[in-house]
């Protein structure tokens, strides 16, 4: 079954890192004279053992507007779009091609994920008003059991603070959508959040809506992100089909017309060297809602859609803040975007 999901609001106390024998990066935390232990996974338990790791020093999304209000302490979440919840494929908190795969602990310097916790972390230590964000699995509290690694009392803390969707074998049980871990550092008197993302190289990219178990066939790899060419003399084999995805992205978008008659929009870019036919492709909300595409898209070209709104007036894309992911005709995610209240301007153009 899906995990027990939420998110906890602390501040930092103590760090340890993590070991061949515990391969987890600790983190002490409290929150209103409550003590916790976030246990961040830094080791695959299967093959590739390397996690996807990401870092956004600069993190600005929708997403955050909800949490510096949320109370001290463990706040429980409904999976479910709309709200607090994050899920790596659906919320585009960001390039999934970005997240490249780190030891947890190697010879030299700045090059391995203990290293890069200790560096974050650093920062929170080092800022009397740094707020810690853990998103995952809670347990506790343990009554009359101290934690086994800080030694507090009750144990109680939270885990898998990593991406909780299209696993393989026994942790298939733990899949869901909107449930995956994260750790995102508020620093007040700089108006910044970073954001810590992790994920296994064993898991898809590509989850069922409902169940978040990997969809059978899908292409693997990750999706979004600028597709390079292949290295020189590498050359396609005549005799298989084509499988390189279709590298189109949205590259901006009109959401807040400059005249009450104007029209929301969103540009694509075709940057591969084919044309892309886009019937049945969509481009859907953060609440879902999906507009239908048509036509085509030539290589090299930008093409401009126009959002219809509601039955009810109500327009596609909200001025608040809002996703934009691309869907192609398999209703699989290719591309995804997000932009805050502070990025809409009447008549500009947000860029992706």
């Amino acid at each position: 079954m899906p995990i027990h999901y939420g998110v906890l609001k602390a501040k930092l106390v103590d760090r340890l890192r993590g070991t061949a024998d515990n391969p987890h990066y600790q983190i002490h935390a409290m929150a209103e004279d409550v003590h916790y232990r976030i246990a961040v996974n830094v080791k695959s338990q299967l093959r590739p053992y390397d996690l996807l790791y990401c870092a956004i020093e600069h993190f600005a999304h929708e997403e955050t507007q909800g949490l510096s209000g949320l109370p001290y302490g463990y706040t429980p979440l409904d999976s479910r779009p709309g709200g607090l919840a994050l899920d790596y494929i659906r919320s585009n908190l960001f390039d999934p091609s970005s997240m490249v795969p780190l030891p947890f602990e190697q010879p030299g310097a700045d090059n391995d994920l203990n290293e890069k916790m200790d560096y974050y972390l650093g920062k929170a230590a080092a800022s009397p008003d740094a707020e810690l964000y853990a998103f995952g699995d809670c347990w506790g509290p343990e009554d009359n059991v101290p934690d086994k690694v800080f030694g507090f009392r009750p144990g109680r803390g939270v885990h898998d603070i990593h991406m909780n969707q299209g696993n393989e074998g026994k942790f298939r049980k733990d899949d869901g959508v909107y449930q995956d871990g994260a750790l995102l550092l508020r620093f007040p008197s700089e108006n910044r959040w970073i954001g810590v993302f992790l994920a296994f190289q064993s898991q898809s990219w590509h989850t069922d809506d409902v169940t978040g178990h990997a969809i059978a066939g899908a292409p693997p790899g990750r999706p979004a992100g600028p597709k390079q060419p292949s290295a020189a003399g590498d050359k396609p084999d005549p005799q298989q089909p084509d499988r390189t995805p279709a590298a189109i992205y949205v590259a901006g978008a009109v959401v807040q017309p400059a005249e009450t008659t104007g029209q929301e929009s969103v540009t694509l870019v075709n940057a591969g060297d084919r044309t892309v036919d886009l019937d049945g492709w969509s481009l859907a909300n953060k609440s879902k809602k999906k507009q239908r595409l048509s036509g085509t898209i030539e290589p090299g070209q930008f093409l401009t859609i126009g959002l219809v709104r509601s039955s009810g007036g109500q327009d596609f894309l909200a001025n608040q803040g809002d996703l934009i992911t691309l869907l192609d005709a398999a209703g699989l995610k290719v591309h995804g975007v997000s932009y805050t209240r502070s990025q809409v301007k009447p008549g500009w153009t947000v860029l992706f």
